[in-house]
């Protein structure tokens, strides 16, 4: 985070950091605003609440967190490959101590309410990732490519929570899982 960045900039950045490495109910309003450099007078003139910026960090920086699993458009993939990708993402960040599973899941499960502009957030980001699994899936020509992008999905959440839950990498799993998926739908 640049110091030159605006207040705005800088709130969220932190906010999205901070809330993936300790949950937004963990994080007080000062700690956010000391952080990010920022005063709690100027948050509160950005945003009304704590919740608004725990949804636009989301909107703001949820879609680049979502496009860092997917490989280039430009590179040349075929969709089997594509999906693959996304798996062998989450094996790599699944090994680093700074690894904490999903924002959106963590975001959702944490705030318990789908209603919240944060969840709404989410899901609409993890929609997104569902329709890249199901673009991939319809070219791949399986007999039902939207069960097959839901379970993708399924497959991807699943096995972020298991690497938080057990502390450890993946270690192959997600991509041996995503694998047989693609195998038994095929």
């Amino acid at each position: 985070m640049t110091p030159t960045a605006a207040p705005r900039e800088r709130l969220l950045r932190a906010a999205a950091d901070l809330f993936y490495a300790e949950g937004s109910s963990a994080v007080g309003v000062e700690r956010l605003c000391r952080t990010a450099g920022v005063s709690k007078k100027s948050m509160y003139q950005l945003f009304a609440t704590k919740d608004e910026v725990i949804a636009e960090s989301l909107r703001v920086h949820g879609p680049a967190t979502i496009a860092a699993y997917f490989p280039d458009p430009a590179a040349d993939l075929p969709p089997r490959e594509r999906i693959l990708y996304v798996f062998a993402r989450l094996e790599e960040n699944s090994e680093s101590p700074s690894f904490h599973g999903c924002p959106l899941v963590n975001a959702a499960i944490e705030l318990h309410n789908p209603s919240h502009e944060a969840s709404m957030v989410a899901l609409s980001l993890k929609k997104e990732m569902e329709s890249y699994f199901l673009r991939q899936a319809e070219q791949l020509e399986v007999a039902d490519p939207a069960f097959l992008a839901a379970q993708l999905v399924l497959l991807f959440d699943g096995c972020s929570v298991r690497a938080v839950m057990r502390g450890e990498p993946l270690a192959g799993l997600a991509l041996r899982a995503a694998k047989h998926l693609l195998d038994t739908a095929a």
